[in-house]
């Protein structure tokens, strides 16, 4: 094993290991408000642009995950129809709006949204509009990037109820390349996608106290077929993407 490949793995282990004690707090509150959702049918969505919305692809439809969660997929502001394109419709203002309009939010549900720069059109809007419809708002973000960015724009982590600060540094990636100022090793998606799952882990866990929770199964497992058709059927009605 390459010492850049040592070195990479020790990072994202360090980080997560610290980040285990520093997001405690905010871990619970969140898992505490998406458990009153869930109790209360109401559902949890979750939202990112460029390579953060793949935390939302991740939680979808998935083995081990939560039926009642939702993505938020805007095409044009995720990277496979343009690359390019999706970095100026994000930093575009006005066009997230009318696509969480057709989600159908309602005062109860929870919105995950996962940006790690924190600052620009697309994660903002989604939060204002979070918090006008009464959605509880949940942010996966880097405190440090997005204060370093700014420049008199407003934060995802001003305007979130609660903010799971991700600690990277600004620009996510943390390995240097020897004899270059340039980095490599982004590690942005992993500790997102880690802090997600242990949430709804623990959502999972505590919902279980009351009976069965709704989690799919993997296809392959026995008895996944009557199981992930029950939870299709009852969750399919407000998620456009079952």
């Amino acid at each position: 094993m390459s010492s850049i490949t040592e070195t990479y793995f020790a990072d994202i282990i360090g980080r997560l290991q610290s980040l285990q004690h520093t997001l405690a707090e905010p871990m619970a509150r969140a898992a505490q408000a998406i458990c009153e959702a869930a109790r209360n049918d109401r559902r949890v969505y979750v939202f990112g642009t460029g390579h953060s919305h793949m935390l939302a692809e991740e939680v979808h439809y998935r083995a081990g995950g939560l039926a009642f969660t939702i993505p938020v997929l805007v095409g044009s502001a995720m990277l496979h129809e343009g690359a390019v394109i999706s970095s100026v419709y994000e930093r575009t203002e006005g066009l997230i709006r009318p696509v969480f309009e057709r989600y159908g939010m309602q005062p109860g549900d929870v919105l995950v949204i996962a940006s790690n720069s924190g600052v620009n059109a697309a994660p903002i809007e989604a939060a204002d509009y979070g918090r006008e419809i009464g959605a509880t708002v949940i942010a996966i973000t880097s405190v440090a990037y997005s204060t370093a960015a700014a420049n008199g724009r407003r934060r995802l982590a001003d305007i979130a109820d609660i903010v799971l600060d991700n600690g990277l540094p600004p620009g996510d990636a943390v390995i240097g390349l020897p004899g270059s100022d340039l980095k490599v090793g982004p590690v942005s998606t992993a500790i997102g996608v880690t802090v997600l799952n242990a949430i709804f882990a623990e959502v999972a866990a505590e919902l279980a106290k009351a009976g069965d929770p709704p989690v799919y199964l993997s296809a392959n497992m026995p008895g996944a077929k009557e199981i992930n058709q029950r939870l299709v059927k009852k969750y399919r009605p407000r998620n456009p993407h079952l």
